[in-house]
């Protein structure tokens, strides 16, 4: 039989029953035979006859368990399992493969025992430890799973399953470096795990690190050509290192191998959509409607993620849904860390007796750095009053070495580094510190740890800036907003209490670090950058997954009214320039009226800006720190708001200039003749244009401090809110003292 040659064993054992039909080895042993060949009825027979030839044979009510383990009866197979246990007391295997079969049916506890009583007789049985962390894993007691796979692996080197479920652990605990060594061990262990290949390069991908994740994907298809994930995870990477074509590519791959693919299917409608492919768009989005609408009911994590449907044309009830069930996850993930819950900071007010001297603000965000949040809250959290507040930033993302961290981390009171903790550690020290008020400054973007505030470490969490949307989590508390941006009427589509801030809620920090860009004598001329001199420039500076058929059907209609006139678009990316100028043309565009350049850094970006004659907004999700960016260049806009808040974002910054009513517009075909009648008009644009220039220096739009004491008394207010045994509410922010002093 070790020999491989069963059927010359099947003669051998069929002799030796014949010459002794009471010989109860050989029927165990030719049953053996029969159940490698997958002939499980033939097997059954003979352990049934070796067990009529010695009634307590253990071995043989073994194997006949593990046959009907295997066929799914489970009930059969405990039956046999047990008395192979009482037959043997000593039996390993039986205990452990009992262990299973009770798991299987739902007897977790009773699984326990016989892992337990497996690990008495053994107790670096393999098999066993792995099992129970199986078991604790599931329960979400991951601290006691890992200790389980620790002690697997310190009693054999040879099983990988172990390994894969510990770097599953360090993963979710943000321990990314332990996670990839324990990929390594599964790799080494076997080095064409295709799976094993996939989850290293998942991890890799999550750090940053994406030529490596690209090189593991194709190890992994080059190891298994029809792994469908394998490919629709290449395509993600390709995507995130501007390997668009690539990607749309690896998608069409993943998606003929299985065509029952939500997240590549979704994934691939919004790799088209960054590249304005939109020949079958209503098709697709309303294929993946009805994908995100069936996994809501089924209660399975949308394939499209919150900070994707933002720019999608979704119901934004069906938003908020989609939030919600990423926040559930996070509070899934939070649960697996399994911290006792916290203990908050008394509610008293401050300055009074008994109670705090300064409130304390929480910041937590992955952008302390070279990001468009540092860009437009560098000074805010050195603005605080000190008086009155104590501001600690948690940065969750290592430093970069720009000015703008080293600026944040000077003039932040507290600044904490925390990127290498995990966030359990990190949901900790945010309640050592006592925080009160904890800001979330990303939201559902790259790099958040949203873990962190579903295990609740501060009384008070909002959401604000990162993330132009519902969070959609019961914990957090507000959303900071305003007025236009988030209107009372549309509080159904937020899962937060909405705090209105006076003018407009996105803040900007030009008047502290882009005064220069004002230099009227610029350096900057049309001809650097393929502008013609004398013509009408249109501009549009968004990424171009904000566009939509619709709009751009719009600017061509604005593009043949006014003579002479020309649209001008960034390279964002690349890969889109091809489709949109095929679009314009097929709608009698001519070809020199649609001018691309490249993205540039930010001073140059703006300076150019002002080259322009008019700013066209993209209804589907605005210019939101792009609008701030043109409007401090002095560049007046069109934008046309709609429900959601990241369609609403632009309207608020030109109210926020006092000239709002100029640049908003209530329809498509009000802002298609807006954009006509200010390109014909000159002199009403003009003094648009001055009148905008003009005020930079003193509206409500760019003043950082006046914005900062706004803030304050927000957070002042939920405070006192707290204190006085409420529950979070709607409220607005006047900016009066007397109606929100900081000891009320």
């Amino acid at each position: 039989m070790e020999s491989g040659d069963l059927n010359r064993a099947l003669q051998y054992y069929k002799e030796a029953v014949k010459l002794k039909p009471s010989f109860p080895d050989a029927y165990l042993n030719l049953g053996n035979v029969y159940k490698a060949l997958g002939m499980p009825q033939e097997a059954i027979a003979c352990y049934q006859q070796a067990l009529q030839a010695r009634p307590n044979y253990g071995m043989a009510y073994g194997n006949l368990a593990s046959i009907f383990y295997e066929q799914g009866q489970l009930d059969m197979a405990i039956l046999h399992y047990k008395q192979a246990v009482a037959c043997d007391p000593r039996f390993l295997e039986a205990y452990n493969n009992l262990g299973n079969a009770l798991k299987d049916v739902g007897r977790v506890e009773e699984a326990i025992q016989c892992y337990n009583q497996c690990l008495q007789l053994q107790p670096n049985h393999p098999q066993a430890l792995t099992n129970l962390g199986n078991i604790y894993m599931e329960w979400n007691m991951v601290s006691a799973a890992a200790q389980y796979y620790k002690a697997t692996l310190s009693v054999t080197t040879g099983l990988s399953a172990p390994y894969n479920n510990l770097a599953i652990i360090y993963k979710q605990q943000g321990s990314y470096a332990d996670a990839i060594s324990c990929y390594n061990e599964v790799l080494r262990i076997d080095p064409l795990a295709a799976d094993g290949l996939v989850n290293r390069g998942n991890t890799y991908k999550e750090i940053g690190r994406v030529s490596e994740a690209i090189q593991d994907y194709i190890r992994a298809i080059a190891v298994r050509p029809t792994m469908a994930e394998a490919h629709a995870n290449l395509a993600s990477a390709y995507k995130d290192s501007g390997h668009v074509e690539a990607a749309i590519k690896s998608y069409r791959q993943a998606l003929i191998l299985r065509q029952d693919f939500p997240e590549a299917t979704c994934n691939l409608l919004h790799t088209l959509q960054c590249v304005c492919s939109w020949e079958d768009r209503d098709q697709m989005f309303a294929e993946v409607e009805g994908i995100i609408r069936r996994q809501i009911n089924m209660s399975v994590l949308p394939s499209v993620q919150p900070f994707h449907a933002i720019a999608y044309p979704l119901d934004p009830l069906l938003a908020l849904e989609i939030s919600r069930k990423y926040a559930a996850h996070c509070s899934l993930v939070a649960s697996r860390l399994a911290l006792p819950p916290f203990n908050h900071p008394a509610p008293i007010p401050i300055k009074r007796e008994g109670g705090y001297e300064r409130l304390r603000i929480g910041y937590v965000s992955s952008d302390f750095g070279n990001h468009p949040l540092s860009h437009l809250m560098g000074s805010v959290f050195g603005m605080h009053n000190r008086k009155n507040v104590e501001v600690f930033c948690y940065a969750l993302s290592p430093n970069d070495g720009t000015e703008w961290r080293q600026r944040i981390q000077s003039e932040a009171e507290h600044f904490l580094d925390v990127s290498a903790m995990s966030s359990d550690m990190i949901a900790k020290m945010i309640n050592e510190n006592k925080i009160q008020v904890l800001v979330n400054l990303n939201g559902y973007t790259k790099g958040a740890r949203n873990e962190i505030f579903a295990m609740q470490p501060a009384p008070i969490q909002v959401s604000y800036m990162g993330f132009p949307g519902t969070t959609g989590a019961t914990y957090i508390d507000y959303v900071v907003t305003d007025e236009f941006v988030s209107p009372l009427q549309y509080a159904h589509i937020y899962s937060e209490k909405i705090v209105h801030l006076p003018h407009c809620y996105f803040v900007n920090d030009y008047k502290q670090k882009n005064l220069d860009v004002l230099d009227p004598n610029s350096p900057h001329k049309r001809s650097d950058y393929g502008l013609p001199e004398d013509k009408f420039i249109f501009a549009c500076f968004n990424q171009l997954y904000k566009m939509d058929p619709e709009i751009f059907t719009t600017w061509c209609n604005i593009l043949k009214r006014v003579p002479n006139s020309a649209l001008w678009l960034l390279r964002f990316p690349a890969a889109g320039e091809m489709r949109l100028r095929q679009y314009a043309a097929a709608q009698g565009v001519q070809p020199d009226q649609i001018i691309f350049t490249d993205v540039a850094m930010k001073n140059e970006h703006i300076r150019r800006s002002s080259l322009a004659d008019l700013f066209l907004d993209t209804p589907l999700c605005n210019a939101h720190t792009t609008g701030t960016d043109i409007l401090w260049a002095g560049l007046p806009m069109v934008t046309l708001p709609l429900e959601k808040m990241a369609t609403r974002v632009a309207g608020s910054l030109c109210l926020a200039t006092g000239m709002g009513e100029e640049m908003i517009v209530s329809s498509l075909k009000e802002y298609e003749d807006r954009a006509v009648s200010l390109a014909l008009n000159r002199p009403k644009l003009q003094a648009l244009t001055n009148k905008l220039k003009a005020v930079r220096m003193t509206c409500p739009l760019f003043d950082t401090a006046r914005w900062v004491r706004n803030l304050d008394r927000a957070y002042f207010k939920m405070w006192n809110l707290h204190c006085s045994g409420q529950r979070p509410q709607h409220f607005k922010i006047s900016e009066n003292d007397l109606e929100c002093p900081y000891d009320k």
